[in-house]
Formats: C-alpha cells, sequence, structure tokens
C-alpha cells in the first residue's frame, strides 16, 4: 500500500506569554488513533519532524482524565510503545512530497511552539495543499498553517474551511489568558475561515483535499475521512 507522511512537532514545550515554558509536546490520541487506522488499512507510515529530533508526548495526554479512564489510558499508551516510527524519524527539510500518498499533522501544543513559525513546514503544506493530496490536520495542529505562505504574503489556507482548537476550548483548558496568542484568533486574522463547533465534541471539516478536526476526539473520524480520500 502507499505511504503517509506524519509532521509532527519536535518541541518539548510552549513559550507562554510570560515567558515561562509550559511542558508540552504532541497529544497521544491525535496520533496513535489515526496511526492505528493507517495501519490497519495496510498503509505505511512515516515520521517527520523539525531537525529529525525524536518527538516528545505530552505527559498530560497519557492522563486517565484525558482517556476515560485508566483503562483507556493504559490502551494509548500501549499504542504509543507500538509506533515503533516515531523514535526514527526522518528530517522534515528532507522530505520528498512524491514519496507519501498522504500528510497528516497531529496536536498537541507543541506545534504552537515550532510549526507554526516553521518556514520548511510551511512550504510542505503549500505544495501538499496543491498536489490535491489528501492532507489531514488535527486539533492545535492548524498552528503549522500559519506557516504557509504565498509568494504575495497571503496565507496558503485563507479561504478555506476549518476545524481547529477553538478559543473556549483552550479557555476551558486554563491556558487561554496565559498565551501569547490563540489558534482560533490567529488562523482567523490569516484568513482561514474556522468552523466552530462544539467543545471536546468531534467535528470534522472537509474543504477539498483538505480534512481538518477541531480536537482529540475528532483524530479518528478525521482518520476515517482521510482513507475515504485514499480510496
Amino acid at each position: 500500500m502507499s505511504k503517509i507522511l506524519f509532521v509532527v512537532t519536535g518541541a518539548d514545550h510552549w513559550t507562554l506569554a510570560d515567558g515561562t515554558k509550559h511542558p508540552t509536546g504532541f497529544w497521544a490520541e491525535e496520533a496513535v488513533a489515526p496511526y492505528e487506522a493507517f495501519k490497519a488499512a495496510g498503509h505505511e507510515v512515516v515520521v517527520a519532524t523539525p531537525g529529525g529530533v525524536v518527538p516528545t508526548v505530552d505527559r498530560g495526554s497519557l492522563d486517565p482524565m484525558f482517556n476515560g479512564g485508566q483503562e483507556g489510558a493504559d490502551k494509548v499508551a500501549a499504542a504509543l510503545e507500538s509506533f515503533t516510527e516515531l523514535q526514527q524519524p526522518i528530517k522534515l527539510e528532507n522530505v520528498d512530497l512524491g514519496d507519501y500518498a498522504a500528510v497528516f499533522y497531529p496536536g498537541g501544543h507543541g506545534p504552537m511552539e515550532d510549526l507554526a513559525v516553521d518556514a520548511e513546514s510551511g512550504k510542505l503544506l503549500t505544495r501538499a495543499l496543491e498536489s490535491g493530496k489528501p492532507l489531514g490536520v488535527v486539533c492545535h495542529g492548524p498552528a503549522a498553517l500559519l506557516a504557509a505562505t504565498k509568494e504575495d504574503g497571503s496565507n496558503t489556507f485563507a479561504g478555506y474551511r476549518v476545524a481547529a482548537f477553538t478559543n473556549a476550548e483552550e479557555i476551558q483548558g486554563g491556558l487561554a489568558d496565559k498565551a501569547k496568542w490563540l489558534l482560533e484568533d490567529r488562523l482567523t486574522e490569516a484568513g482561514v475561515q474556522v468552523q466552530v463547533a462544539e467543545p471536546w465534541a468531534p467535528h470534522v471539516i472537509v474543504d477539498r483535499n483538505l480534512v481538518t478536526g477541531q480536537n482529540p476526539a475528532s483524530s479518528a473520524p478525521l482518520a476515517a475521512e482521510l482513507l475515504k480520500k485514499l480510496g
């Protein structure tokens, strides 16, 4: 079958407005649920990170509170252990888009730190969108869209309808008043049409070849939509 590229944050913290570093990384469920779906469908997964660093999981994403209890947390932790490709990432700057049938960006607050300002990631996103290949981005992953710009300086994704982690969810999560900026606001300023749904409920938007999800609960439904596009 085909290869799917996972572009994962290389950051292990998110710098808040007061300069403190909030520990983070990628969100476990948002990587694991699509990974399992793609592997079950027979696809190969390749992980890329900025500089090829081994990505850090947000420890909070392994908490029973975010996984429906201890059993769910144990299941996610076990799935993460079997996701061995995370330990052997390639350098994002070395990615050849032609090698992949689809591209996927999981979230976690990490992308707010690095992918939001990563020019290589921005170029890859622009090429992926223009190629017509399925492109999936979930939760805080859409922060990476902010680095995707055209020659005239406008955002590549301006005019696209997306789902992304909302201001309401950031407020309920307790970090909104500590953040330098909020994802929903910044995407809207860039001309991206953020379609907000109920906090924490699955919400997936499909606009042409772009498939986006609002939050962790959206990661499995997003993967299903990407698989439909892969046929």
